[in-house]
């Protein structure tokens, strides 16, 4: 089965801790993760090493839902995060696996992600676009720093 890969990379104006958490925390997945005009929902999050997610996301103009989950691979506190994907439908087979890198830089932290075998009916160039809106999103979560 054919797969594509895609590859970001983003400096963020946030501690790596405060990135870590939106990744970790099912309220900031779901505000952050869907791409625009997408909303999301995390029906169940046991951020561990072998532990599993499941979440959906609705398209707000159509009301079609698709649903995703899977299990994390590799947790390494502020700096990494790996884990799989798996789409519920059965047009959309096979397993992804996303890592996300975080480096502490004088500025914030520079995220690294890489996301392998998404399925050939998916474009490339779509996953490129969902994800750097997703991004705008994350930045828009963790960039603000407001007291208290």
């Amino acid at each position: 089965m054919t797969t594509n890969t895609v590859r970001l990379h983003r400096v963020l104006r946030a501690p790596p801790e405060r990135i870590y958490r939106a990744f970790l925390d099912p309220a900031a997945f779901a505000r952050w993760l869907p791409p625009f005009g997408f909303t999301a929902k995390v029906h169940s999050m046991e951020p561990v090493v072998g532990g599993s997610y499941r979440m959906s996301f609705t398209n707000f103009g159509s009301g079609h839902s698709h649903a995703f989950g899977g299990t994390y691979l590799e947790l390494v506190p502020n700096q990494r995060i790996a884990y799989e994907v798996v789409f519920e439908d059965p047009n959309l087979p096979g397993t992804m696996k996303t890592t996300v890198t975080l480096t502490a830089v004088s500025c914030g932290t520079e995220l690294q992600a890489v996301q392998e075998g998404i399925p050939a009916m998916i474009p490339a160039e779509m996953c490129y676009l969902g994800w750097q809106e997703s991004l705008v999103a994350l930045a828009q979560l963790v960039e603000p720093e407001i007291p208290g």
